[in-house]
């Protein structure tokens, strides 16, 4: 059987863990949740990343970085929003 990285895992878990939060306190955000959860997974898979090459190991779980997780979630979340306001169809004026 194939070893899965523990990276990969802890990404999974906070990312999601970050999505429903990010779903619990803005609500309402139903329509953009697969990318919601894809883009905080991502995002942490990422922040952790970031944060080993950075050297930022101020709360870590053996190599993962978990601030530069949450960050990079933040920042895959803020992106989807971006979007999808800029995706949003613009109402017709007078």
């Amino acid at each position: 059987m194939p070893a899965i990285a523990p990276a990969l895992v802890l990404s999974i878990l906070v990312g999601i863990f970050d999505a429903a939060l990010y779903v619990l306190l803005r609500g309402r955000t139903l329509a953009r949740l697969p990318f919601v959860i894809v883009a905080s997974i991502l995002g942490a898979w990422a922040g952790d990343a970031v944060g080993g090459l950075a050297g930022f190991s101020v709360l870590s779980i053996g190599d993962f970085h978990l601030v530069g997780a949450v960050v990079g979630t933040l920042v895959g979340i803020a992106l989807v929003e971006i979007l999808s306001v800029l995706a949003s169809p613009k109402p017709e004026g007078p």
